[in-house]
């Protein structure tokens, strides 16, 4: 690895990839839409320069990937989820997280995969959503499902070039984006029971399975998803559904 790319690097997941690859000595890009909250990490860190992207724009993807220069390592970290019934669902709601999840991924397989140095690693962030179904997250099953599957053709078609496309599919990991949990009463506890380890993740761990299928000792590796999550995939998913209709009943 010299240089790497991490698409959400502003916070959470990606935010502690950043981390993990500066204290790797590897020169770092943070990509986000959030442009203010990315030059703040930049600033604050040695060899880590930040710039705009979104992923739902494919000019925005394609034009920042052009900008940057040579590059070895992309990790997509950018993820949003909207709950809610099938049946209840907003047409934009299911978009917006499909957009963000699914088509934003292949966006950033696409312009990467087009200019990422031969060798190189693109890692994609999926989820437990991705194998295990969850009432109430069927915009956010469904794309990760698909992630999973846009990983192993994109390892299939680079392949040839010996660039490596893997997932990490984490459970319950707290960062901004699943922060809301702890407002619905007992949710947190119904995840942490079916999570034979018994805790909830540290974005930390996930980005150290980040860096290293971005080194040379996962060189063999590819097509991959690594579940790290506790070992949550083994039981059931927590009744979200349930518990937001609970807590509205409540209201």
């Amino acid at each position: 690895m010299s240089r790497a790319i991490v698409i959400g690097g502003a916070s959470g997941i990606g935010l502690a990839t950043v981390d993990a690859f500066v204290d790797a000595g590897v020169r770092v890009i943070v990509a986000d839409r959030d442009t203010e909250r990315a030059e703040q990490v930049a600033a604050a860190r040695d060899g880590v320069r930040a710039v705009h992207m979104d992923v739902t724009d494919e000019n925005s993807v394609a034009a920042t990937f052009a900008d940057i220069g040579d590059f070895d390592t992309v990790v997509n970290c950018a993820g949003l989820s909207n709950p809610g019934a099938l049946t209840e669902l907003e047409l934009d709601a299911w978009r917006n997280t499909v957009d963000i999840c699914l088509t934003g991924t292949f966006l950033v397989i696409k312009h990467a995969g087009r200019r990422i140095s031969d060798g190189g690693s693109i890692t994609c962030i999926a989820s437990l959503n991705g194998r295990q179904p969850g009432a109430g997250m069927g915009a956010y099953c469904a794309s990760k499902a698909g992630v999973l599957m846009l990983v192993e053709v994109a390892a299939l078609e680079l392949a040839d070039r010996r660039v490596r496309v893997n997932a990490v599919s984490p459970g319950l990991v707290m960062t901004p984006l699943t922060e809301g949990i702890g407002f619905v009463p007992g949710l947190t506890e119904d995840y942490l029971d079916n999570t034979p380890l018994g805790r909830s993740g540290e974005p930390a761990e996930i980005a150290d399975t980040i860096v290293f299928l971005a080194s040379d000792k996962a060189r063999w590796i590819t097509g991959a998803a690594f579940d790290v999550n506790g070992g949550a995939h083994l039981k059931r998913y927590p009744d979200v559904l349930g518990k937001v209709r609970a807590l509205a009943a409540e209201a």
